[in-house]
């Protein structure tokens, strides 16, 4: 039936479709969001607690106990980072007041360059920041604080709640659709859940070799803070692309600002572009592409996308939601096409030979 529809009507349909699910995602970001980490930590803690149950572990404690050591962990990085913060609070007003030279200096220039006066760059920089704290006013920091408390205590839950139910929530996906497409539905269920083990385990590996890394060539041409910057550059490196960018200029501004040094500015930028290269031709293609396929593109607007919809852990959950609905298309006969636009495998023929295979058939 849908088939018949003419063309203008799919798309309209279409429109709304995407209307609705993105309109959806905004208003119930803060169900969906620590839902979607819950589910994300579910299925990296899944092989420790199948292992606990293996050694004849009751399921709930085998669950509870999962729990616990992913707590542990997260503590421990926290509790690490924290100390390296602290170091770098001390050096603040040092820290204050090599940029407010750097600010002079670069008023400087732009009044010699651009003909601008000092009170003329004031103005802007005081409007451009109104602007910004005018679109962020509704925000809230009270709110924006207490989400965050609220989503760290419901995380846990959520993990607990998505392995011992997993069983069920299986058999409803499965009982949802008739019998005879149950062998294609098992199998898409086992390519979901095995693509984001893979994909999060791969992503906890690469994000540790690229922070040693950072935190190596920083260290050796002696940055203030190596250990703090390189482990933040890591992390901001799981948003992709965008993320990369922010911890360059980030490492870049702190490092001239502590030093006053141009050189080792340079060569912190230089070291970031070196792991960056390593990053995007090895250890993606090897720890995390091969199984998870996107281009950059989509994965370009996917993230911005998220991050317009539910801030910083849209732009975390994007990737993942964007390969669920990867493997959902190419298992589904006449979602192929989306597939494919999804992905990264790039075809040989051209447009001329596609369209002359057409007309021929």
């Amino acid at each position: 039936m849908v088939k018949t529809w003419p063309i203008y009507a799919k798309i309209t349909a279409l429109v709304l479709l995407v209307y609705m699910i993105l309109y959806g995602l905004y208003i119930g970001q803060d169900i969906l969001e620590p839902l979607g980490f819950g589910f994300l930590f579910a299925i990296l803690l899944r092989p420790l607690e199948k292992k606990l149950i293996d050694w004849r572990c009751p399921k709930i404690l085998a669950i509870i106990i999962s729990i616990a050591v992913g707590i542990l962990c997260f503590v421990a990085i926290v509790t690490f980072l924290s100390k390296q913060v602290a170091s770098f609070i001390k050096d603040i007003p040092a820290i204050k007041h090599n940029l407010n030279d750097l600010w002079e200096r670069l008023q400087d220039w732009l009044a010699h360059t651009f003909n601008l006066t000092r009170r003329e760059q004031n103005q802007i920089i005081q409007k451009a920041t109104t602007d910004t704290m005018n679109g962020l006013q509704p925000l809230g920091t009270i709110g924006t604080i207490t989400g965050s408390v609220a989503t760290l205590i419901l995380l846990p839950v959520y993990v607990f709640l998505f392995l011992y139910y997993r069983t069920l929530l299986i058999r409803f996906l499965l009982e949802c659709f008739d019998a005879k497409h149950e062998k294609s539905v098992n199998e898409v269920i086992s390519e979901i859940r095995y693509v984001m083990h893979f994909y999060i385990t791969g992503l906890l590996t690469e994000t540790t070799i690229v922070a040693i890394l950072n935190v190596i060539g920083l260290l050796l041409i002696g940055a203030p803070y190596a250990i703090l910057l390189g482990i933040i550059a890591a992390i901001l490196n799981l948003i992709p692309y965008i993320g990369g960018l922010i911890a360059v200029v980030l490492t870049a501004l702190i490092t001239f600002s502590n030093t006053g040094s141009l050189s080792k500015m340079i060569w912190a930028i230089i070291i970031f572009m070196i792991v960056q290269l390593i990053d995007n031709n090895f250890l993606v293609p090897k720890v995390i592409a091969s199984r998870v396929k996107l281009n950059a593109l989509i994965s370009i607007v996917g993230v911005l996308i998220g991050g317009a919809l539910c801030g910083v852990g849209g732009m975390f959950l994007s990737i993942p939601f964007i390969a669920i609905c990867k493997v959902v298309f190419d298992r589904v006969e006449g979602l192929e096409p989306w597939g494919k636009v999804l992905g990264d495998d790039i075809p040989v023929t051209t447009l001329r030979h596609v369209l002359r295979k057409r007309r021929k058939a």
